[in-house]
């Protein structure tokens, strides 16, 4: 199953690709992720574990990576599930940014991910970025 989740906010393009780029900022937008377990900034070829706040880890590869697009994909797998990730960034003036998640994988898991998702992008894109303190 195939499903795509978007959210516009006032935080810019950039911003938000940064956000995406540096792996050790995903734990402030990503309510669900707890810490990564992972190289500093992405790249195509990069493998990591994500620790979740609430279940076992889930391990990725980056496929690939466009910064001037700001594009990336990965494969995450829990146990026997396995799933691809597409994100893009776009700016959207006077709004500041769009990002778009399209998620692949069997239906069930795509159905309960989703609403998660979303929660975790209209954070990545709000100003604030969803920081949380320390």
């Amino acid at each position: 199953m195939r499903r795509t989740v978007r959210a516009v906010g006032p935080a810019s393009a950039e911003t938000v690709w940064q956000r995406y780029v540096r792996t050790a900022c995903w734990q402030t937008w990503a309510p669900q992720i707890r810490a990564v377990e992972a190289e500093a900034e992405l790249r195509a070829g990069m493998r990591g574990r994500v620790v979740p706040v609430v279940g076992p880890g889930v391990d990725f590869v980056v496929e690939a990576v466009d910064h001037e697009a700001r594009t990336w994909s990965w494969r995450v797998r829990v146990g026997p599930v396995r799933m691809r990730l597409w994100h893009a960034v776009r700016d959207d003036p006077p709004f500041g940014a769009e990002t778009e998640l399209l998620i692949e994988g069997p239906s069930a898991v795509v159905v309960v991910y989703a609403p998660v998702a979303r929660l975790a992008l209209r954070r990545l894109v709000s100003q604030g970025g969803g920081e949380r303190a320390r």
